[in-house]
This record gives structure tokens, C-alpha cells and sequence, in this order.
């Protein structure tokens, strides 16, 4: 009797964990990094689309770290996440092309006209997107700053601003449209996405890579997405709803003004492919090391 006991468990143990595959198969996880990127993925959080008969799960990051994980463990199918992280994870090794770009905007030069201190200009994360599109701005317009990486956050500088320890300052949203409504004084300097000031869209700053497995379903993915976007430059108080509720921002944190500073608009991989070289062109140029140390060419499908 013990044997069959054993046995029995066994079998239930085993399928337990063909159920729990089944489930999996069943769904296809998309993982996104709190914040801008998330924006563009607020209809499939009110109403997950469903894929050959898959439903879409979105789950939420704090961090690169934890999605380039997930990558790693290819325990995510689809990812959102910086530009410059993608391409470094695909140098090393980590399958997963350029589906498509969301976001092409979220940073900005913010400071007062008369700033006490109007040679420093306080930014975060040396060696990333904020920091090499600040340089870069910084050299093609000629102006000379001394860069203060004291403040380690997006968050940080902005009660910096607000405080006075800082007059001038690089901000992603939505702290900027934060930072505008709570003083006056402060001011939109530069468009750090758009810095020649043209009609350009921007730097595609946010990839969607996805698993090869998926190839097929790409058209469709494609079109989802686009319809997501959409759905936030034309229902923007929806969105935000949305957001809200899935905690996603804390209330009163997102307007219609911040959305429209993000630049939410997808092109799938091959619409974006000369922005996407170009920007990662620029970033192989200040900081090689941030995307593997070259531009793969495979990388864009």
C-alpha cells in the first residue's frame, strides 16, 4: 500500500505540473517596465487582447533588471524596456529582436530663467539614455554645463528642483509635468528627444523585443500595439484611468500634457529601423559599452 501511495503522489505531482505548463502555454507574458513604456500597454491592461487564442498577461517592473532576467530565463515572451538594454542583452547572447518602438520622447532640460547656478546641470544615470542624450545635446547647441550626478533618480531631481538645490536639471516625465505644476517658475528648456528642433518624432528610447517562437504572430502583435497607442493619443483620460487602477502611477501624477510629452506612437521594427540605427549610432559614438560595444545588425528583423 505504501508503494501505491507513492506512486499516486507521484502522478498527481506530475500533473500538477502539466497543468501548470498547460496554463502557461496558454498565455503569452509580457513584461514592462513601470513607467513611460507602460503608457503605450494601457489598453491591453484594461482589456487583455487575445492571440491565437492566447490572452495577454502584462506584468509589471521596477526595474531593467528584473525584465533582462525574465529575458535571460526566457520566462517572458514579449518585453518593454530602455533601448540600450535590449541591444546590450541581444550582443550578449539573448535572442530576442526589435518588434517595435512606443515611446520617443520623456526627456526634457528643465530650470528657471534666472538660475543661481547656471553653469551645473544636475542629470541621472551617467552612462545611460539621460546622460548621453544630455552630452549630446550639450555639444550640438554649444553650451557648457558642469554635469552633476549627485541626485540618483528622475524623483530625486525633481524635489531638488522644487526645493532649490537645483536650478537647472534633466527630467523624464512625468516628472516634469509634476515639477511644472508645482512651481511656476520652472520652465520646458530643451527637448532633449528632439534636439535640432525639427519635425522629427524622436529617439526611439523604448524597444519591444519579443521571442522568436512568436514570428508568426508578429503581424498581429504589430497591430495590437498600434491600436494601444492609439488609444492613448486619442483616449488619454482612459488611459490614465487606466493606469491609475492598475497602480501603474499613483493618482494625480499623469496628465493629458505628460502623455502627449512621452510620444507614444509605435512603428513596428522595419518602420523604426532608421531611427533605431541612427540612435544606436549615437550611443555607440558617447557610450559603446552601454549597448555591448556595437550595433548588431541582426538585431532589427
Amino acid at each position: 500500500m505504501k508503494y501505491i501511495y507513492l506512486l499516486l503522489a507521484l502522478f498527481c505531482m506530475a500533473g500538477c505540473k502539466d497543468i501548470k505548463k498547460n496554463k502557461e502555454q496558454e498565455v503569452i507574458r509580457v513584461s514592462v517596465l513601470r513607467g513611460p513604456s507602460a503608457i503605450a500597454f494601457a489598453q491591453w491592461m484594461g482589456t487583455p487582447p487575445v492571440i491565437d487564442g492566447k490572452t495577454v498577461s502584462v506584468t509589471l517592473a521596477d526595474s531593467p533588471d528584473i525584465i533582462q532576467a525574465a529575458l535571460i530565463k526566457k520566462e517572458t515572451d514579449i518585453a518593454a524596456l530602455p533601448m540600450i538594454s535590449a541591444v546590450n542583452l541581444y550582443n550578449k547572447g539573448v535572442d530576442y529582436p526589435l518588434l517595435g518602438c512606443p515611446v520617443w520622447g520623456t526627456l526634457y532640460l528643465v530650470g528657471r530663467d534666472n538660475p543661481t547656478d547656471k553653469k551645473v546641470l544636475h542629470l541621472f544615470g551617467a552612462g545611460t539614455t539621460p546622460d548621453i542624450l544630455t552630452r549630446y545635446y550639450l555639444d550640438i547647441n554649444g553650451e557648457e554645463y558642469a554635469l552633476n550626478y549627485s541626485f540618483g533618480t528622475a524623483r530625486e531631481i525633481m524635489q531638488a528642483l522644487l526645493i532649490g538645490k537645483a536650478q537647472t536639471a534633466v527630467l523624464s516625465e512625468p516628472f516634469v509635468s509634476m515639477a511644472l505644476r508645482k512651481d511656476n517658475t520652472l520652465h520646458i528648456l530643451a527637448d532633449l528627444t528632439n534636439p535640432a528642433n525639427n519635425s522629427a518624432l524622436g529617439f526611439p528610447q523604448t524597444a519591444i523585443v519579443y521571442n522568436t517562437v512568436l514570428k508568426n504572430e508578429t503581424v498581429i502583435i504589430d497591430s495590437l500595439l498600434q491600436s494601444s497607442c492609439r488609444f492613448v493619443e486619442e483616449h488619454p483620460e482612459d488611459a490614465i484611468r487606466i493606469l491609475e487602477e492598475h497602480q501603474v502611477f499613483a493618482p494625480g501624477m499623469l496628465t493629458v500634457e505628460s502623455l502627449k510629452r512621452c510620444r507614444i506612437h509605435y512603428l513596428t521594427a522595419n518602420d523604426a529601423c532608421d531611427a533605431t540605427k541612427s540612435f544606436l549610432r549615437l550611443i555607440e559614438q558617447y557610450e559603446p559599452k552601454a549597448i555591448g560595444g556595437k550595433v548588431p545588425e541582426s538585431f532589427i528583423p
